[in-house]
């Protein structure tokens, strides 16, 4: 039973699986998936005869989607781009990246990745 369930959310819920995988651009394969899911959030409250329903299933749609399409997209990222999440130079943006004593500046090292634990 359980590989029922997991077969059938695959073939409709997998992007690779279902008929919209024959789409080539992912943007527009999430965005489809975006309508589809605004339609069943409307049949559902439709169904329960009530608008309160429609905004809740509405709301959960786009954080859950949303959610799902921020995370493929950052897999993808990664494994396309992997350099992409490291930065040259200093990694701290909050913090000065100079010192200052009696009144004079102290510039690092450039090759200084700065942080009090590297």
């Amino acid at each position: 039973m359980t590989k029922v369930v997991y077969d059938t959310w695959q073939s409709v819920m997998n992007h690779e699986r279902n008929p919209l995988r024959h789409i080539p651009d992912l943007n527009t394969r999430h965005m489809v998936m975006q309508v589809l899911a605004w339609m069943w959030c409307i049949v559902f409250s439709m169904y329960f005869s009530s608008m309160w329903m429609f905004g809740i299933t509405a709301v959960a749609h786009i954080f859950l989607l949303g959610a799902i399409a921020i995370t493929v997209a950052t897999f993808e990222t990664a494994k396309r781009k992997p350099t992409f999440f490291i930065k040259k130079g200093y990694h701290t943006p909050s913090r000065s990246r100079y010192m200052y004593y009696k009144g004079k500046r102290i510039k690092y090292d450039d090759n200084d990745r700065g942080g009090e634990h590297e």
